[in-house]
């Protein structure tokens, strides 16, 4: 993620990304699950994906949402407008909570009093020049649910994350093998990691979400039988649409395996064998330590 230290100035001047805007309009996208989030964690057997991957990709859904409004907005005033995404080197969070959508949590997201911690951001730039909204004051209090939460302990204190540990950045970003040290942690989530969002209290005022992002059936519980035996084309066909596909064929098998190596499940021991033979260094590494963790007998 050297992304981020690159980009460290531009991200603490917003006015950087371009000189001539004078407000920055926050907004903020609701996307709470239906029922329980965690609820997956209880089959091991199945894949568990993080809420916000089990639909739409959100960059394409709420992008075009900022943009309708982003027109109006030029259309109506006469002025210049620019909308992002997740997509330029931005301070979301700060400027969200300066602009009063909300305050930023001890597990470093934001967090609103409507919609607890579920909702993407998303920001449109303007030459328009508005009065500024109120700070949001932080709602937090002597809460600690979500650092508890934790599985990986990622939280060295309140308001700091060690994305080093962290299971988001463990199965999204990290490119090469997962530390041993974390892999029993991981359970069987194979793409991010919500627990410290959904041990907020905060979510029950939370609605649920826009329909293009409610969660699709076959990405609540997905059986991790089929999700091991995935190539690179039919890994791209599962995932066409979903932020998923951008982590590539052999990042997702490889956090399949380590959930299959937690399943207990002897029945994919098979699958896992074949995957040691796997061209991929990291995929037969993987595949290597989930059948050593069905059972002794099974490793080769």
């Amino acid at each position: 993620m050297t992304w981020l230290a690159e980009r460290t100035e531009s991200r603490a001047q917003p006015r950087s990304l371009w000189p001539e805007a004078k407000t920055v309009i926050a907004l903020a996208l609701a996307y709470a699950p239906e029922t329980d989030p965690l609820e997956t964690l209880g089959k091991p057997s199945a894949g568990n994906i993080s809420v916000y991957a089990r639909n739409r990709d959100y960059h394409d859904v709420a992008k075009g949402m900022l943009k309708h409004l982003a027109q109006h907005i030029a259309a109506t005033h006469k002025a210049d407008v620019k909308v992002f995404v997740d997509t330029a080197p931005i301070l979301e969070k700060p400027i969200a909570e300066q602009a009063g959508l909300g305050w930023q949590g001890k597990h470093t997201n934001l967090v609103s009093r409507a919609h607890g911690s579920w909702f993407f951001l998303g920001e449109i730039y303007t030459t328009l020049d508005l009065p500024p909204d109120q700070p949001h004051q932080n709602r937090c209090g002597t809460c600690t649910a979500c650092l508890t939460a934790c599985p990986t302990n990622a939280f060295p204190a309140p308001y700091r994350l060690d994305a080093t540990r962290c299971i988001s950045y463990l199965t999204i970003e990290h490119k090469s093998a997962i530390p041993a040290e974390f892999r029993k942690a991981i359970g069987n989530r194979i793409y991010g990691c919500d627990d410290c969002l959904a041990a907020c209290p905060w979510n029950r005022f939370a609605h649920a979400a826009h329909e293009k992002l409610q969660a699709r059936p076959e990405n609540i519980a997905p059986d991790l039988a089929d999700l091991v035996q995935l190539t690179d084309a039919t890994f791209r066909a599962r995932f066409s649409a979903s932020p998923i596909k951008r982590i590539g064929r052999d990042r997702f098998v490889r956090n399949v395996l380590i959930a299959i190596g937690n399943s207990a499940d002897l029945s994919l021991a098979p699958a896992a064998r074949h995957l040691t033979s796997d061209p991929n260094p990291v995929i037969a590494e993987a595949a290597m330590w989930a059948l050593a963790q069905l059972h002794p007998k099974d490793t080769p």
